[in-house]
């Protein structure tokens, strides 16, 4: 059994003190630089923390995958999804969340923390609706600080070169529901329906 390095004071003995470009680029609210960068992500991963734990989840839209209403505040249309809603019901309950946006084929990563808080505001649902369709809810996310993740990580994945794995070789969701559902979900017949379903459901 390892042994485990369970103070901050023996991290920070291990890692010694970061260098100022790690201090520096964080912003407490969005300036021009990062609004560009953030209006050019049309993905990001969204964290959110609740009683039973911890939650990340994709979200993706057309052009920018968020609005920035202002230097502080970013807009999250909630579109269709799997109706789990882990992220929302987390909010309600813990408003402090994480987003970490992604561009292709950059391996820069652009990081947000701050809280949000959900509105199902017709006004304000009529005013993200994309192809005629208004999102469920709509989050705001006051911002608390913003910044860069170098792009070591992205850059040894080789995220954006593909051809990392067989995909023919994987399980497909269809396999693993039928296995997680006893067989009471067909998997053939989910992954033959699922593009079909999902494209008359995107928004």
């Amino acid at each position: 059994m390892p042994k485990f390095i369970c103070t901050e004071a023996e991290l920070l003995a291990h890692y010694g003190t970061p260098k100022p470009p790690s201090l520096v680029k964080v912003a407490p609210t969005i300036t021009p630089h990062y609004r560009a960068w953030i209006e050019a992500s049309p993905f990001f991963a969204f964290a959110s923390v609740g009683p039973e734990g911890l939650d990340c989840s994709p979200r993706g839209d057309e052009g920018s995958a968020v609005t920035i209403v202002d230097e502080r505040t970013l807009a999250i249309p909630d579109r269709r999804g799997n109706d789990r809603i882990d992220t929302l019901r987390n909010i309600v309950r813990d408003p402090r969340v994480a987003l970490m946006f992604l561009i292709p084929g950059s391996g820069t990563v652009l990081r947000v923390n701050g809280e949000a808080a959900i509105t199902a505001d017709n006004d304000v649902l009529e005013r993200y609706a994309v192809h005629g369709k208004a999102p469920r809810t709509v989050v705001f996310v006051t911002v608390r600080e913003v910044y860069f993740q170098c792009a070591r990580a992205v850059n040894r994945a080789k995220l954006w070169e593909g051809g990392h794995a067989d995909l023919a070789s994987l399980p497909s969701v269809g396999a693993i529901l039928e296995e997680l559902s006893q067989a009471t979900i067909d998997g053939d017949t989910y992954d033959a329906e699922w593009p079909g379903r999902a494209a008359n459901s995107m928004w």
